[in-house]
């Protein structure tokens, strides 16, 4: 199993698709099985490798994984069937916005569009579980966050702007109490703050 996880983090590496850090999956991994954690909603799934890691974690652990890109969604179907996880794993082919889910879960990962962090949060945010988590990655952004001023390229000074942005309103969220982990490519943990 491990070969083929190796296998898929070359393949992401080689063709430039942005995956999950591997300290960052293992810290996630490591909350799943604290918190035992059962159902995850994956905001992004690539080429389904966090998914596949998350489900691995646990035989119990069931996944729904949003990806917009057919391309990506199509290469995440493949990934998720050659691991025989095509049974606990459902890929949905939608912008993330335009999925509707009645369904409560006890982790939403967000790893998509990093402009889109907040709209996410927050219309993602009814599907949690009283005791469930919302997970987000990427919030230092290669050491880039907190340092725009070293910032060239005016798109990537926009985004960067955008994750401080979003981790302002982390910070500032009355419902939810979040906690930073300076792990992967940065992750924080929110909670919901029971009324």
């Amino acid at each position: 199993m491990n070969g083929k996880i190796s296998e898929l983090e070359e393949y992401a590496k080689i063709n430039n698709i942005p995956i999950i850090q591997s300290d960052g999956i293992n810290f996630i991994i490591n909350e799943i099985k604290k918190r035992n954690i059962k159902n995850i909603l994956e905001i992004g799934s690539a080429i389904g490798y966090s998914a596949i890691r998350m489900a691995l974690a646990k035989d119990d652990i069931n996944v729904v994984t949003i990806e917009r890109d057919t391309i990506r969604y199509n290469e995440a179907i493949n990934n998720i069937n050659n691991f025989n996880l095509n049974t606990r794993i459902k890929v949905i082919n939608i912008d993330a916005f335009d999925y509707i889910d009645s369904n409560k879960y006890d982790l939403i990962f967000i790893d998509a569009a990093k402009g889109q962090y907040i709209k996410f949060f927050e219309k993602f945010k009814h599907n949690l579980n009283d005791n469930g988590i919302i997970i987000t990655d990427n919030l230092e952004f290669h050491g880039m966050v907190n340092n725009t001023d070293k910032i060239k390229n005016r798109n990537t000074k926009q985004l960067v702007k955008k994750i401080e942005k979003y981790i302002l309103f982390l910070k500032d969220n009355k419902d939810f109490n979040t906690t930073f982990y300076s792990v992967g490519d940065g992750i924080s943990i929110s909670k919901k703050i029971s009324s």
